[in-house]
């Protein structure tokens, strides 16, 4: 039974950076994705990107592409997510989640963080 928790959340400016970590604890990842996602008010939860823990490979969403990037250290059982040229559209709660398998459907990742607050102001 692993635990999922964020950081790294805040308010920044359009155009800066902003980095988010997903601590894990409990079983590594060697077998598992960790996802992010995000959810702004009123608004369905939103794929953000993934990525696989047995060699890194990473998929994004296209409104992130370019400007996100995801990685993970595996000795610290950490994921994150780097966030450049952000824009006040990216203004969400961000989440970490795992799953078995390549899926972007929120529904397919069974174990969450409690998410952390990205604003980024005009």
């Amino acid at each position: 039974q692993v635990q999922l928790v964020e950081s790294g959340g805040g308010l920044v400016q359009a155009g800066g950076s902003l980095r988010l970590s997903c601590a894990a604890s409990g079983r590594t990842f060697s077998s598992n994705v960790m996802g992010w996602f995000r959810q702004a008010p009123g608004k369905e939860r939103e794929y953000v990107g993934r990525i696989r823990w047995s060699d890194g490979y990473t998929n994004y969403a296209d409104s992130v592409k370019g400007r996100f990037t995801i990685s993970r250290d595996i000795s610290k059982n950490t994921g994150d997510l780097q966030m450049n040229s952000l824009k006040p559209e990216d203004t969400a709660i961000y989440y970490c989640a795992v799953s078995y398998g390549a899926y972007s459907d929120y529904r397919r990742f069974g174990t969450w963080g409690p998410g952390t607050q990205v604003t980024v102001s005009s």
